[in-house]
């Protein structure tokens, strides 16, 4: 994706720069204040596919609507593309796009009006506006002329991407892009994303689709109750659990577990069914495959169950609950 109002800047190595910000709303009558962010530091590496995840009411909209300029912050600093938000705020809003939530489209407009208007309010000139380009893109070329109240969900979502990008920010925010969308436009609009990362969009994405985020984000931070408890590249993420389990059933009942088996501790269900529980870490797959082998013990069938991005989030959401 064309760059072109950045292509004179110097490439930062943090396309989003958090230090120490702090969001404090205040209480209403005789409610108490709510700190909605509590010094959270964040760098996000120019060109990743970042995932932010937590709870309902972590402070991920917070977080996003601050980097939008739609929330004022209480304090820190805030660089986008390493504008900061408050001394260079013109550049800092240039230089990032947001999907929000909601699905905010003037119902009398087309597509096409839409994605002009939008262009127009970032100051794109008319030579340089790529309206037909990015229609055809996120699939909505043969509805450019229809009204936004007759397209569907889903494709109201992917208007909403288009929207994002007609000022070719380096930066695109999705915040729950794809709740309400079919299993089919998901995979349409997850393509057309990630052919904008690769072109070098930095991505920013928030989901509860715990499963999408592994699958897609090489980096991922978790929020919880306003504060940073995890920031890590994807796969060493799903490491920290180091917990595999690993499931053989035998091809006859068993009385009981034999020797070579019960220095790995399984249970025995069903009269057959053995259930390993395994750290990675330490106990490979192959030693229990081996110790089957000197126990004599025939495998009618054998699964493994691995930690995931699930698992990871439960754990560290749970512990800061504690």
């Amino acid at each position: 994706m064309d760059q072109s109002p950045f292509h004179n800047i110097p490439l930062p190595a943090a396309a989003v720069d958090l230090r120490d910000l702090t969001k404090v709303y205040a209480g209403r009558g005789r409610e108490p204040a709510k700190t909605a962010l509590d010094a959270v530091s964040l760098k996000i590496p120019r060109g990743s596919f970042f995932g932010l995840l937590g709870p309902n009411g972590a402070g991920k909209s917070t977080l996003i609507n601050i980097l939008a300029g739609l929330v004022v912050k209480t304090s820190g600093q805030a660089r986008v593309w390493d504008f900061d938000i408050d001394t260079d705020e013109r550049a800092a809003r240039s230089a990032i796009g947001v999907v929000p939530q909601e699905l905010n489209l003037d119902p009398f407009f087309t597509p096409r009006e839409l994605l002009e208007v939008q262009a127009g309010l970032y100051g794109v000139p008319k030579r340089e506006r790529r309206t037909d380009e990015i229609l055809a893109a996120v699939g909505l070329a043969d509805k450019a002329h229809a009204y936004a109240r007759t397209l569907s969900g889903g494709m109201r979502r992917r208007l909403l991407v288009a929207k994002a990008m007609v000022h070719s920010p380096p930066v695109l925010v999705l915040d729950e892009p794809t709740a309400g969308v079919d299993i089919e436009l998901r995979r349409q609009l997850w393509d057309y994303v990630k052919k904008l990362n690769a072109e070098g969009t930095t991505i920013l994405l928030t989901t509860h689709y715990l499963e999408e985020a592994e699958a897609l984000c090489d980096r991922i931070a978790i929020i919880d109750r306003g504060r940073l408890v995890a920031n890590d590249h994807t796969a060493s993420l799903l490491r920290r659990l180091d917990s595999k389990v690993l499931t053989v059933v035998a091809d006859h009942d068993l009385a009981e577990i034999p020797a070579a088996l019960r220095p790995f501790a399984p249970d025995l269900k069903d009269g057959r069914r053995l259930v390993f529980h395994l750290k990675p870490s330490a106990v490979g797959v192959g030693a229990v495959l081996e110790a089957l082998r000197v126990a004599g013990l025939a495998v009618a069938d054998l699964t493994t169950d691995e930690a995931d991005l699930e698992d990871i989030f439960l754990q560290l959401t749970r512990h800061t609950a504690g």
